[in-house]
């Protein structure tokens, strides 16, 4: 399975978890619950269909990301201008959350790649404005690293 099948079932389980488990508790319980689930049958790489490595790695981002969501979420308010994250649309959330994860916390993938798949992932379950918006708090953070 490719980085950006693998991110995108990440995508799937934290987008859920918005709404299923708004303080992130027991989000164990969320993965395990997506891989079992069938409601997924329609989609293009149902869970069903993930080798037991693949769940594995989905599962272990999927937590890394999670744990760190308090600081992530602060990060994406200091970027954004006059919005904050409990204002923003879920799916874009989401796909900043990762983002900025990859960004900060995992140095395996290049940071062209990281905002790439984030805008990728803004534009297919955003709105009309996903992909542009979810670039430009990505950018905003870019730059304020390089003057920090």
């Amino acid at each position: 399975m490719t980085n950006s099948e693998l991110r995108e079932h990440v995508f799937r389980i934290l987008f859920a978890c918005e709404f299923y488990l708004p303080d992130q508790e027991k989000i164990e319980d969320q993965v395990a619950l997506y891989f079992s689930h069938e409601a997924g049958e329609e989609l293009e790489n149902p869970p069903s269909e993930i080798s037991e490595e693949d769940r594995e790695i989905i599962a272990k981002r999927a937590l890394a990301i999670a744990q760190w969501i308090p600081d992530i979420d602060g990060r994406i308010d200091q970027h954004m201008v006059n919005w904050k994250t409990a204002r923003l649309a879920k799916a874009d959330l989401t796909a900043l959350r990762i983002a900025f994860y990859e960004l900060k916390h995992d140095s395996s993938i290049p940071p062209k790649a990281a905002i790439n798949e984030a805008v990728n992932l803004a534009k297919k379950y955003g709105g009309d404005n996903s992909g542009s918006f979810v670039n430009a708090v990505i950018g905003n953070l870019m730059k304020a690293e390089k003057k920090g």
